[in-house]
């Protein structure tokens, strides 16, 4: 499929362009996946369930987030 035919099917928004699409090797720039093991003292694990239970989401989450607005704040 030529460029253009391409752009007119999205432009259109009729169809569902994803079938052209090959994303067999598509990535989020920046947003890559790097497993890291981080050892937390037991008080700080029970504070970060106490919270996790409290907001509803896994302790991964409560982490990246506060990781996450850490990080944003000094940069």
């Amino acid at each position: 499929m030529k460029a253009r035919e391409f752009e007119k099917k999205f432009d259109e928004g009729k169809e569902d362009i994803t079938k052209y699409l090959d994303i067999s090797k598509a990535r989020r720039p920046e947003q890559e996946q790097k497993r890291v093991n981080v050892d937390f003292p037991l008080w700080m694990i029970h504070l970060l369930d106490k919270e996790a239970r409290r907001l509803g989401v896994p302790r991964q989450s409560i982490i990246k987030v506060w990781v996450a607005e850490r990080l944003e704040k000094a940069s």
